[in-house]
């Protein structure tokens, strides 16, 4: 039994032992087993899906010398199997079967082992979870297959910028501290070189297990249904077997880095276009002083974007000379000002505590440059230099806390006490982690509310913050060619040249002089908090406004009680995507506004509204999403903008330089997700290759964009969701407001789309009883993974045939991950999903190999599915009906928030199928269908050699299966056929009728 018990409440002062919010009705108790076991329980009886989350306190840092990446390796073997349920992945496949998913992941110093599941097989599945802990099976026959799929996961990550830096800077580190390590391991570290040195990895991953896993130093999340009692008692009897060796929670002190490891400029060669500036300097660990949050404050400051701000200055930064400023008669509203500017020097600044333990840390400030910023790298960092100096020089006042941490804290706690639910997984997750770091009252809480004002603590890192700790790394593909040293375990090319101070203090006297201050008010700190009492409950959206500019659907909030709105719009203009150049302007047009709009929306998503714009199928969409009180502000302001568009040539460059390298890192995509997108291309209409946008945009300056966008808004159709804490007046009267700016003006930027205008999103149409290839190289020729895409398309949205379809995945997905990745090995990254295209329904199996070429993969999907045909028609009638209650339970699983819930609805209206019932509709049918109807359906549709069936297999060849292709080509045969032209097929084919229709009527 337990030795401990702690409940929690929320109160005001946070007194109890566990301080929750105010809006959560979930109940919560700290618990203590036996084997010192710590464990939090949560009851939340209002749950679809309930969760575990086991966090040990061992992570890669403890790998023994030489065999580099044990911790990751036991991750995988410890989640295989248990020798009570020896099932290989046998909690993956329980879960599976049962509506929920399973994952871990490895880290410096913990693991982190979590599932989730339908409440009713919740605790079956907690017995299988806990017996990884108690007798981990970790037999010899999966050894060899699990260190292929880790080496397999490594391969993945090669080519990868982000993992490449970062291991870099662990590179150049102390070589006697873990941080050093190559952490993830590789066929080499976990075969090759032990058994070079006559180490048996598998003794050495037991042995690692015994030192290491104690009950001691791990800490459970249980989220489930049941109340605490109950859910006390079934935790006690199934974690308490968990061995306490007593283990101590291992300790790595003292800093990575040296004096020889600092005052250092290091020059690197990324994968993807582009360059990058990280300026890191070794700090004191925040966790320790989390309730004073001396690195968010710092952060806060430094990060900020507003006017005054470092990214300001370094986006802005340029000379301007007026030469002439030109309107259009016919489009008054839009201006071209010509120009001549230096572009700015900057896309993107982030500012924060990165990389850290409880024994050490890094702040970073990082830095996305264009190509004027890369040649002004010592302006850009004596300008960061400067910024940090006014920071020491203002000092750490009171008021200075207010305004960036309590006044932000302020949010921080609205935030807190009005947050939406996320899924249990999530949840516990998160918490487990939190429970090893935080004291017990802010398990929940973590770092999120700083309380305390202490100058003290905040000086000691500003002090850090000195030219005396820096470390600069500055990627950049220009350095090809420029290096003369080469990291180990990703190859990646550098250089490295010591700086002194005094350099540093020299690029700050050289900086160019810019106005850096602190941030002004910010105005969208909502003070209003109220929940609305809605008389209408009304189920689904109701279309609450109709007219010749625009649609309005409308949903009140009448589930989640928080002081929230979700606001959806969708600009539908004819022209937006009509061509590869459309495109490319309407890209550029897109985040122009966001650009545009930066500084002043960035206090908008301090105060806690998010907001998006974004290109869509028919033309570009808003998104605004937070707290309700201040959020029309910024619709306002984003409409404003729209309504008084100009093309400023300083920033068309810039967005202009920032799309081409987009463009051109396509290549450097994961080839699963290249071939992902071809099949995309064949399916869609109106899609066009990233080649041709490239090509597009090479020819486009900022006098296209000022004639293009006129007409892009010349006629427009507002397709409008708004729901929350929203009265039906406020939705109205939003979109009111739109139409009196673009639409009702003397001399009008919008006016309404014909009928025949309306755009509406196509999916090409397979030929029946037909397979289609297409074969392609991999776009970037030092990837040696391939990848194959193999489709089969289905039908167009119906409910029975819908349920069917989804019952197929659920029972194949299990076996298809089981066969192609478990066994025969082809792949860390294999799957299979269900796939919806405008309403037009299929499923994918998608797998990326090193190993083997994609016309080998395509064989063995087709041979999986011959062993599903066997076992469908093997399943017994309570197979059959577990599998059917595991679906229902999941389409029964309520959204957790808001934002979900809008999510499906703004898609039903989107696609223009308007099925705001579809899960219960869905349900209904599922409950009427017999097991003879899904085999039925799959030998009719899916099958190998189905009669109905329509399927794509898209093969994209890395640089070790290439030679393979002209032979795969060559077994292509009748009624098989090759597409040799994406666009040229897509335009032979039939496409499906629209389920949209005319958005008008």
């Amino acid at each position: 039994m337990a030795v401990e018990t702690e409940n929690a409440t929320a109160t005001a002062d946070g007194s109890d032992t566990i301080l929750k919010a105010r809006t959560d009705k979930r109940e919560y108790r700290r618990i203590v087993l036996k084997n010192s076991l710590e464990v939090l329980l949560i009851s939340d009886p209002e749950t679809d899906k309930c969760a575990a989350s086991m966090n040990v306190s061992v992570g890669s840092f403890s790998d023994p010398d030489g065999l580099e990446g044990l911790a990751h390796f036991l991750e995988h073997m410890l989640f295989y199997a248990s020798e009570k349920f020896p099932e290989e992945h046998g909690l993956f496949k329980y879960v599976n079967e049962h509506g929920g998913s399973s994952n871990a992941y490895t880290s410096t110093e913990h693991t982190n082992y979590h599932f989730d599941i339908n409440t009713d097989s919740f605790d079956d599945a907690l017995d299988r979870f806990a017996q990884f802990f108690i007798k981990p099976l970790m037999s010899a026959d999966a050894t060899m297959r699990e260190i292929k799929a880790v080496d397999s996961e490594n391969k993945k990550n090669l080519l990868t910028d982000s993992r490449r830096m970062r291991q870099l800077q662990k590179h150049l580190s102390r070589e006697d501290h873990p941080y050093h390590k190559f952490s993830t391991g590789n066929m080499d570290t976990l075969c090759v070189q032990p058994e070079a040195k006559g180490i048996d990895i598998r003794i050495e991953l037991i042995k690692f297990y015994d030192e290491h896993y104690s009950a001691n130093i791990m800490h459970l999340v249980v989220y489930g249904k049941e109340n605490l009692d109950k859910t006390q008692g079934l935790v006690e009897e199934l974690f308490q077997e968990i061995r306490n060796t007593d283990k101590s929670i291992p300790r790595f002190p003292g800093q990575p880095c040296t004096l020889d490891h600092l005052q250092v400029l290091v020059k690197a060669v990324p994968i993807r276009q582009g360059h990058e500036l990280t300026v890191s300097w070794p700090v004191t660990p925040s966790i320790h002083h989390y309730e004073e949050a001396p690195c968010r404050y710092i952060g806060r400051l430094i990060g900020h974007e507003g006017e005054g701000s470092l990214f300001h200055a370094l986006k802005m930064r340029g000379r301007f000379y007026l030469d002439l400023c030109i309107s259009s008669s016919a489009f008054s509203k839009f201006s071209f000002i010509y120009l001549n500017t230096s572009t700015g020097w900057a896309t993107s600044l982030y500012a924060g505590e990165a990389g850290c333990t409880t024994e050490y840390s890094f702040f970073n400030v990082s830095i996305n440059l264009t190509d004027a910023g890369h040649e002004n790298i010592q302006d850009i960092v004596g300008l960061l230099f400067r910024q940090i100096k006014l920071l020491q020089l203002s000092g750490v006042s009171q008021w200075i806390f207010d305004e960036v941490l309590v006044l932000s804290s302020a949010i921080c706690e609205a935030k807190f006490h009005y947050q939406a639910k996320i899924h249990p997984m999530s949840y516990a997750k998160s918490i487990s982690l939190k429970m090893k770091m935080y004291p017990t009252k802010h398990w929940l809480v973590g770092s999120s509310l700083p309380s305390k004002f202490n100058p003290a603590t905040v000086e000691k890192v500003l002090d850090e913050l000195s030219p005396n700790n820096v470390r600069i790394f500055w990627k950049s593909n220009k350095f090809e060619g420029q290096t003369d040293k080469v990291e180990p375990w990703y190859n990646t090319a550098y250089s490295l040249e010591k700086i002194t101070k005094f350099t540093i203090q020299e690029w700050v006297q050289s900086a160019p002089d810019e106005n850096l201050h602190l941030p002004t008010p910010n105005v969208f700190i909502p003070t209003d908090f109220s929940v609305k009492d809605f008389d209408d409950k009304d189920i689904f959206p109701v279309l609450l406004r109709k007219t010749s500019f625009s649609r309005l659907w409308y949903k009140p909030d009448t589930k989640f009680f928080k002081p929230k709105a979700y606001v959806k719009m969708d600009f539908n203009c004819p022209i937006a995507l009509s061509s590869p150049d459309a495109a490319v302007l309407s890209t550029i047009f897109v985040w122009l506004l966001v650009d545009y709009l930066n500084e002043y929306a960035y206090y908008a998503q301090v105060a806690g509204i998010d907001y998006g714009l974004s290109l869509s199928n028919n033309g570009f969409e808003l998104s605004l999403v937070g707290f309700n009180h201040k959020l029309r502000i910024l619709l306002e302001a984003v409409i404003e903008k729209i309504a008084n568009f100009e093309v400023k040539p300083d920033r068309f460059s810039v967005i202009k330089e920032t799309v081409k390298k987009a463009y051109r890192n396509y290549k450097f995509r994961q080839p699963y997700h290249q071939a992902m997108s071809y099949c995309s291309m064949v399916l869609q209409d109106h899609s066009w290759p990233w080649t041709e946008k490239l090509d597009a945009l090479s020819c486009l300056e900022a006098e296209d964009l000022a004639n293009f966008v006129p007409m892009l808004l010349s006629r427009t159709f507002v397709e409008c969701y708004i729901a929350g804490n929203v009265e039906k007046s406020e939705a109205e009267s939003m979109v009111k407001h739109i139409e009196d700016v673009l639409f009702n003006d003397t001399k009008p930027i919008c006016r309404p789309l014909y009928p025949s205008q309306f755009l509406t999103s196509r999916v090409a149409e397979l030929g029946t009883g037909m397979k289609y290839f297409y074969h392609q190289e991999g776009s970037n020729p030092s990837d040696e993974n391939s990848a194959l895409v193999h489709y089969i398309q289905v039908h167009q949205d119906e409910f029975s045939m819908n349920i069917k379809l989804q019952l197929f995945k659920l029972i194949a997905k299990q076996a298809t991950f089981h066969q192609l990745r478990t066994v025969e090995q082809l792949g860390y990254i294999t799957s299979l999903s269900q796939r919806n295209d405008s309403g037009v329904y299929g499923v994918q199996f998608f797998i990326q190999s090193s190993v083997k070429g994609p016309g080998h993969i395509d064989s063995r999907v087709e041979s999986l599915l011959k062993d599903l045909e066997s076992k469908l028609y093997k399943m017994s009638d309570e197979e059959f009906k577990s599998n059917v209650t595991a679906l229902i339970d999941m389409k029964l699983d309520k959204p957790k928030n808001l934002s979900e819930e809008s999510q499906f609805y703004w898609g039903e209206i989107q696609k223009g199928t308007l099925k705001f019932n579809r899960k219960d509709a869905e349900v209904a049918a599922l409950r009427e269908l017999k097991k003879k109807e899904l085999i039925d359906f799959f030998d009719e549709y899916i099958k190998f050699g189905a009669p109905k069936k329509k399927s794509l297999s898209v093969c994209v060849y890395g640089n070790q299966h290439l030679k393979e292709m002209s032979s795969d080509k060559e077994k292509v045969v009748t009624p098989s056929i090759e597409i040799e032209d994406i666009v040229g097929f897509r335009k032979s084919q039939p496409l499906y009728g629209s389920l949209k229709g005319c958005t008008a009527s």
